[in-house]
Order: structure tokens, then C-alpha cells, then sequence
């Protein structure tokens, strides 16, 4: 798959249209804020891409312009990081900080859990995860904060990544970023309750990443598992011929000799039957005092990409990006270093980790990216434009005109008729949504 040098066609056929205009901030987050009628945009109306103190989540009408308030945050506590099902009607996941926050208890990584609204009930929150953090631990529940929470391709499962309140209370060292899912195995009850900030969800809920607290250098361990993403829309043929239904693949930081964390790419698969998350492995579900809590016994981790041999070993570390992958499952697109330290877009095979670069830019990729829904084109920023890269040739064209403040990095995100993309632009102190036509659907 060597490809020549894609310089940036800048021919512009296409059309721009400002969604949002009013005296706030909108925030898209990095996938799945379309509804599946390409129609609505779901957002959360955050002061800043990095605080979280906005109040409200909302949907807007891309043609009309209408606003619809999916739900509003009370009691001091505060909401963001919103996605949809494909589902129709269609639920919107996102994040909850805690209400009636105090000095002892406040929004944080390990102090926030993930709920959901539906489209005919708004303003309605029910839980997705559990909360327990005193022993004895239950099996289902979790024991600390969740974080952008995306729905599964048929929109029954959700994957997030996790934080720990009892090993942060052993010592901030110890409690490490991990990835989670939620199943629909039975609502997990936390009643009675023994302390007041826990709480039950609707899903059965369990880490499914492993991390180490001190990696072996130059080995599979790893300190930290985030940005992930599901693979495939029904899964990934694998090495065996077999078709695994449910996997996700994330980024995992492993640690050289020299002491340098490089990220590399992982591979969970998880068993279909939901069922099955309550079987235990080696080590319990639900955590101990002293230790995280553990994978079920039929989930499997596998490192993919092995870079440290190149000249910059690892995936990029900026932009901030997440792990896609194609509609089929075949192929995982990230962002690498090349030779000449500029960020390209590269391809990894989901089952032998072979490293595919598809784009030859002289400029770095400047945003995080998503995939069309055929698998042919990956949306991202490029000088300053919002682009869409054919996979097969790796040329880029610029949808968008090259403006002086690029468009924010955080969301390029197609719409699932494949025939807009939505993003943000910045503008005299508000961040603002936008969308521009694809020329393709």
C-alpha cells in the first residue's frame, strides 16, 4: 500500500454552514454525536473544551436550527461529553459529575459515573454504571468515575474508560486509567447503600484493560489503557478464521529501558453472551482493597503494534486521538510519526498488527479523525482545513477553506448518511458548531 506524496487538493465545491451562533460555548465530542437521521447534533455547552461545569446537554436541528435540552444537570452538579445510539429512537450517553459536591467529594476522574437519557424521555437520567467502594465490593459495580461513554455499533453494549476511588485513596500512583464496558446482564443494585455517594446502574459493568503498576521495560505490560475504540461494526475475522463479534481496541503505554512511555496499540475481545462477564477469572471482578478490579475470565488482551524499533517509536501522543476502526473490522486507523516527524495517518491490520501509512502530508495531521460509514474515507484537519482522505489512493481533499485559526482538533465526525461532516471553530470566545458536505452519500 505505498502511496505517492498526497498534496492537499484545495479545489473547494463544497459547503460550509455555521450551525450555532448564540453567546456560549458547544462541545461536540469525538464520535457518534450525530442522530441516525443525520439530523441532530448532540452537544454539551461546556465554558471550555477543558472544564467541566457545563450544565445542560442539548441536540440542535443541523437545517432549522432548533434546540431541544436533553436533560439539565441539578444540584450543583454538572454534565458533559454526550454521545448517540444508532438505535432510532436513539439514547444519549454522557457524563454525570456529582450532585451536591463538597470538599470531601467532587467531580474528578474517579468521582464521576456515566447515565443515559431517551429520545422520548428527556431530561430523564438513568444510570449505566454501579458504584460501590466499600467492601465487600459487588460483583457488576464499579468503584470510582467513567468517561465518555460510547455505544456499541447495535447500540446494546457501552465501552468507557475508568478510574479508581479506592486505589486513589490508597495513593494517587496507584490508581490507573483503565477501560471498561457496561452489558446488559441484569441491573446491579447497590442497596442498602454504605456510603452515601454510591449508587446502582442499569448494566452489569467490569474493567476489561489490564495494566501494571511498574511495566517491565521493553514488555507487553502496560501502565495505562485509554482511547478506545469498538471494532468493526459486527466485529473482526481472526487469526483462526473465526469471526469475534465484540472487541475493542485501545491504546496501551508501555515503558522502554530508557525510562520513555511509547503507546502502542491493544486488542481485547470480549465474549458475545453477555452472561459471561460474570464469570471470574484469576483475580475478582470487582476489585479488592488493595487491587483494581480484574478482567472476566473470557476477555483477552493482546498487544498488536510493536513500533519501538522505529525511528519514532509509538503512536502519536498529539493530537489527541482515538482508536477507529473500519466498518469491517479489518484495518485500525491511528496517527503515527513518520521518518520526518510529521503525523500521518496509518493503517494497522487487526490481525497481524502490519503497519499500513496512508498519508505523505509535509504537514502533520492536525485533529482527531473517524471513518465514513462504507470504510473509504477518514475526515480530519489538515492545514488549517477540515479534509477527507480517500483510503485507497490517500488523497486529501480540503472540504473547507484554509482559515487562519484551524478548526478545533477534538471532532471531525462524519454524519451516518455519510454526507456531512460536523466541527468546531472557535470564534471571539465561543466555541461554535459547524458543518460542511462531504460530496459523497
Amino acid at each position: 500500500m505505498m502511496l505517492k506524496d498526497n498534496r492537499l487538493n484545495s479545489q473547494l465545491p463544497y459547503k460550509e454552514t455555521r450551525i450555532t451562533d448564540d453567546k456560549r460555548s458547544h462541545q461536540l465530542t469525538n464520535i457518534n454525536v450525530w442522530t441516525p437521521d443525520s439530523q441532530w447534533l448532540a452537544y454539551d455547552v461546556r465554558p471550555s473544551g477543558s472544564s467541566f461545569t457545563g450544565l445542560s446537554i442539548e441536540k440542535i436541528h443541523v437545517k432549522t436550527k432548533q434546540q431541544v435540552e436533553i436533560y439539565r444537570a441539578k444540584y450543583g452538579s454538572h454534565v458533559g461529553v454526550v454521545t448517540v445510539s444508532a438505535e432510532n429512537p436513539p439514547r444519549y450517553a454522557f457524563i454525570h459529575g456529582p450532585e451536591h459536591p463538597n470538599e470531601h467529594w467532587q467531580y474528578d476522574f474517579h468521582h464521576r459515573r456515566g447515565v443515559y437519557v431517551n429520545d422520548g424521555e428527556l431530561n430523564v437520567a438513568h444510570g449505566i454504571d454501579a458504584m460501590c467502594i466499600t467492601p465487600p465490593y459487588i460483583v457488576g459495580a464499579l468503584r470510582g468515575g467513567t468517561h465518555v461513554h460510547v455505544f456499541s455499533p447495535d447500540g446494546k453494549w457501552l465501552s468507557f474508560t475508568y478510574n479508581d476511588h479506592v486505589m486513589h485513596e490508597l495513593g494517587v500512583q496507584y490508581d490507573q486509567r483503565n477501560v471498561a464496558v457496561a452489558v446488559p446482564a441484569g441491573r446491579v443494585s447497590v442497596e442498602p447503600k454504605r456510603h452515601a455517594r454510591e449508587y446502582s446502574g442499569d448494566y452489569f459493568c467490569s474493567v476489561v484493560s489490564v495494566t501494571t503498576q511498574m511495566p517491565k521495560p521493553d514488555s507487553n505490560e502496560i501502565s495505562r489503557a485509554y482511547e478506545e475504540g469498538w471494532i468493526g461494526q459486527h466485529g473482526y475475522l481472526n487469526a483462526s478464521g473465526q469471526w469475534q463479534e465484540r472487541a475493542l481496541a485501545f491504546m496501551g503505554d508501555t515503558h522502554a529501558n530508557n525510562g520513555d512511555v511509547i503507546p502502542e496499540i491493544y486488542i481485547v475481545d470480549l465474549p458475545n453472551d453477555a452472561e459471561n462477564f460474570k464469570i471470574a477469572g484469576d483475580q475478582p471482578i470487582q476489585g479488592t482493597e488493595f487491587s483494581l478490579p480484574s478482567p472476566p475470565k473470557s476477555v483477552y488482551q493482546r498487544r498488536l503494534t510493536f513500533t519501538h524499533k522505529r525511528k519514532y517509536p509509538g503512536l502519536a501522543k498529539q493530537p489527541r486521538h482515538w482508536l477507529r476502526s473500519s466498518p469491517d473490522g479489518k484495518f485500525i486507523a491511528c496517527l503515527m510519526l513518520d521518518d520526518n516527524e510529521i503525523v500521518q495517518l496509518w493503517l494497522v491490520c487487526t490481525i497481524t498488527g502490519e503497519l499500513f501509512q496512508i498519508t505523505y502530508g509535509a504537514l502533520s495531521i492536525q485533529s482527531a479523525f473517524n471513518w465514513d460509514s462504507r470504510g473509504e474515507y477518514i475526515c480530519f484537519v489538515y492545514d488549517n482545513c477540515v479534509v477527507r482522505c480517500q483510503i485507497s489512493t490517500g488523497e486529501l481533499q480540503a472540504l473547507t477553506a484554509r482559515t487562519e485559526l484551524a478548526p478545533v482538533a477534538d471532532a471531525i465526525v462524519f454524519s451516518p448518511n455519510d454526507r456531512l461532516i460536523a466541527f468546531m471553530r472557535d470564534v471571539d470566545g465561543f466555541r461554535q458548531l459547524y458543518m460542511v458536505e462531504t460530496g459523497l452519500g
